[in-house]
């Protein structure tokens, strides 16, 4: 193939590696790594489609390493895992290798020494231009792009983000040992300052870490390889002044303090590099392991050890690790409301089995002989790709780090940055083919190849504009019934006839969405709790219901939807879906809350009250057992009971206090509970609680014989 003929592909990647970082969804009825997912597919079968266009007239050679088949491999893996474990996210997965994969053969075959600097070129413009949509959140709250916490630039979660510039950095150094004229090198040191304060006001702990990790082996491979960078022309007073312009810049920066309303509540008024230090020391504190964000994982990353252990062989089935999560987590604990392990490493052997262990020791071996290589190979051409293949290992060095802590392999932006690293590795391992041929190897490609290929990219982009359609269409209805479920139960009056017209609609929206697509466990059940807030209980139930389907074993949808069917009066499903979710979790505080108000409407009342009685000394408190308990207490009369929960009610839901006290009152001043000293007390507290406008109204249910003496 002609230099020409490669170039385009590699053109588009680099392209591809500005516009995913940089570009986002403004608007919150598309979710954004949705629409990077669509951006890296596309930019891959383009760049797919342009290298065999070229070759569709001629007989060229085409060059294979060994690498492909790792993500190759996954690949089938998860194709024949959709037959007995969950199709839908196995075929996820299945395309997410695929499209893997694809960039990883485009790059081994395209990726010269000088597109290599082009494609850095892509990877540091987009980095810095998400920096700035990062660094314009943290000083003026920027609010172009939905987030989650910020600063999360275009990626929603803050984390991601951090993660995919902690892995850019190495790139942006090759820059600086590349580029000729000393402007330009002094403008990238700025912008590679710019990218770090990004990172720091993020205060992700694990690209934290990674920065550290670089700060010692970035200084180490420029010093090793020193002779290649001065080559371009670097002298000793250059290299000074580049790292003074560094610092400079990370300092001065990121002393700027936040004027970011969300970050000034969340960690108080500061600046990049206050948080950053505050984040990093966190971690030498032991209460984050025992209630902060490591406990959390902790649960997840234990949970996901007894999956390995139980599925040794075959894991639980591409994508699956979401849906068996439930069955392997610990007596009490929830880990169900998360879709990752937040440890890549963990997950893939979770849900691949031996195959993910292949991948794995495969990965390694190779990453360590490639180090061993880039080390010892002392031959001209060897020392001319030791600095990037030094730099590029770096970065994997660092994506592998912050994989133990998240989840980067499955976001668009930086599983496609990892299919690049892997690809410049070995277009580098094609050209130093001396020693190196048990790796890689050229192949004879024919005309007809290339138009054979031609034909299945644009079978494969045909799907891709379908799921892309389809992703759109039923994100935007999804997004659109939630928002209006939250304005009507936000509203104060939900059941006010106005809203009629709303909820139809609303409902509507729900049933095309989930039509589309019924996997979208993240969006629908948002919209149902809002119409249970509200009492619509069966529509509420029947999309509870839909995610189970999907998601069989969440004991908090199990749960909504026995207490759906409970509100019904259909009681013998509520039984049902409350064994279902006792099976998995028979001791979480919401099921034996179900179980007191099951009881309390089954004849069942001497356990329901105790049960309750048991629960609400323990401590656990919960909304629907503080009003079942109350209940069970006046019908079975039961003072003590019905006092308990009502005091409960009153400190833990404040709005609630006034009938709250109203009701204590009237237990007081009844037969089995008679002390008028209390009752006066009480109805004394439920007026001082009322506005003005409202006192009167409520001096009209205190009992006559009150009224006088209350004031």
């Amino acid at each position: 193939m002609t230099a020409h003929r490669q170039s385009w592909p590699a053109l588009l990647l680099s392209l591809m590696m500005v516009m995913v970082p940089a570009l986002g969804v403004p608007g919150e009825e598309f979710l954004q790594d949705s629409f990077k997912s669509m951006l890296v597919s596309f930019f891959a079968l383009a760049a797919a489609f342009v290298f065999f266009w070229e070759q569709r007239r001629q007989e060229v050679t085409i060059c294979l390493h060994r690498l492909l088949w790792l993500p190759l491999g996954l690949m089938t893996y998860a194709l024949g895992s959709m037959a007995w474990s969950h199709a839908y996210l196995g075929g996820v997965e299945a395309i997410r290798w695929f499209v893997f994969s694809v960039i990883l053969f485009i790059g081994m075959n395209t990726l010269t020494l000088a597109r290599v600097t082009q494609l850095a070129w892509g990877i540091h413009l987009g980095a810095a231009i998400a920096s700035l949509w990062a660094v314009l959140q943290f000083w003026i709250d920027f609010r172009l792009f939905p987030q989650g916490p910020n600063p999360a630039s275009t990626f929603v979660n803050r984390n991601i983000f951090a993660e995919f510039i902690v892995c850019t950095v190495p790139f942006s150094t090759l820059l600086l040992s590349r580029v000729r004229e000393k402007a330009s090198v002094f403008l990238l040191t700025f912008s590679l300052g710019f990218n770090i304060v990004a990172l720091l006001m993020t205060g992700t702990r694990s690209a934290l870490v990674g920065l550290l990790v670089l700060a010692v082996l970035l200084p180490g491979i420029v010093f090793l390889y020193a002779k290649q960078f001065v080559s371009n022309g670097w002298r000793v007073g250059h290299c000074v002044a580049i790292v003074a312009l560094l610092i400079a810049t990370v300092w001065g920066l990121g002393s700027i303090d936040t004027a970011n309303p969300k970050m000034i509540a969340e960690s108080g008024r500061g600046d990049a590099i206050d948080r950053a230090l505050k984040r990093t020391f966190s971690m030498a504190k032991s209460e984050e392991y025992s209630q902060g964000s490591f406990s959390v994982r902790t649960l997840m990353w234990k949970a996901t050890g007894r999956m390995i252990l139980g599925n040794p062989v075959t894991g639980v089935g591409a994508g699956a690790w979401e849906v068996q999560a439930p069955l392997y987590q610990q007596a009490g604990s929830q880990i169900e409301t998360d879709y990752y392990a937040h440890n890549e490493i963990l997950q893939l052997v979770a849900e691949y089995g031996l195959a993910g262990w292949l991948f794995l020791v495969c990965l390694v071996s190779y990453l360590l002989w490639a180090a061993y290589e880039t080390w010892s190979d002392e031959t001209r051409e060897g020392k001319q790709e030791a600095p990037l293949r030094a730099l590029t290992l770096a970065s994997l060095i660092v994506f592998l780090l912050v994989s133990n802590a998240g989840f980067a392999w499955r976001m668009a932006t930086t599983g496609a940055l990892f299919a690049l690293s892997l690809s410049i590795l070995a277009a580098s391992d094609i050209r130093l083919a001396r020693g190196r041929s048990m790796l890689s190897r050229s192949v004879p490609f024919k005309a007809r190849y290339a138009r054979w290929a031609l034909s299945a990219i644009a079978l494969c982009t045909a799907v891709a504009v379908s799921i892309s359609q389809q992703a759109i269409e039923c994100e935007g209805k999804l997004v659109r019934a939630i928002r209006m479920a939250l304005t009507i139960s936000q509203s104060g009056n939900p059941n006010d006839p106005r809203w009629e017209k709303a909820k139809t609609e609303m409902l509507q929206l729900m049933r095309e969405g989930i039509a589309i697509n019924p996997h979208y466990r993240k969006l629908t059940p948002m919209a149902a709790d809002a119409m249970a807030s509200w009492g619509d209980w069966e529509n509420a139930t029947w999309i509870w219901e839909s995610v189970l389907e999907s998601r069989p074993h969440v004991v908090v949808m199990l749960a909504n939807v026995a207490r759906g069917h409970m509100q019904s009066g259909d009681l013998q499903k509520a039984q049902e879906y409350l064994n279902r979710a006792k099976n998995l979790q028979s001791t979480a505080p919401t099921l034996s809350a179900l179980e007191v108000m099951l009881w309390s409407r089954t004849g069942r009342d001497q356990e329901a009250i105790l049960l309750a009685k048991e629960m609400l000394k323990a401590g656990i408190i919960d909304y629907d057992l503080i009003q079942a308990a109350y209940f069970l207490g006046l019908r079975n009369r039961d003072p003590e009971l019905a006092i308990h929960a009502l005091q409960l009610q009153i400190k833990m839901w404040p709005t609630q206090a006034i009938d709250g006290w109203l009701k204590l009152g009237n237990i007081y001043d009844s037969a089995e509970a008679r002390d008028e000293s209390k009752a006066l007390q009480a109805y004394q507290a439920a007026l001082d609680a009322t506005p003005p406008p409202y006192k009167n109204a409520i001096l009209a249910r205190i009992p006559p014989g009150y009224q006088a003496n209350v004031k």
